[in-house]
């Protein structure tokens, strides 16, 4: 009777199952840092989005302010100072 070798084999199966595991993780974990950062720059550019709709909301109220006499009136008393004729402008000494 021979008795068998009980030397150890490299098993080829298992080294590319290795290899490819190895690969395929290592590009499942790229892909999710990429899709995690392109997450980031979505969720930034939503709030830069945000942030411009109420600014603009802001401005189209100015503007539809800028018809309006009373409006206009206080702007050019509080920002340029103007008076009616005959009045006479109050000047604080804080500014």
């Amino acid at each position: 009777m021979e008795r068998k070798k009980n030397t150890l084999r490299f098993n080829w199966f298992v080294a590319v199952l290795l290899v490819i595991t190895v690969y395929f993780s290592y590009t499942f974990i790229e892909q999710q840092i990429h899709l995690n950062a392109l997450n980031r720059d979505y969720e930034a550019a939503q709030a830069r989005l945000e942030a411009a709709r109420l600014r603009n909301a802001e401005l189209k109220e100015q503007r539809a302010g800028l018809e309006d006499p009373t409006y206009i009136e206080k702007v050019a008393r509080e920002d340029l100072g103007m008076t009616r004729q005959g009045e006479m402008p109050y000047i604080s000494a804080r500014r």
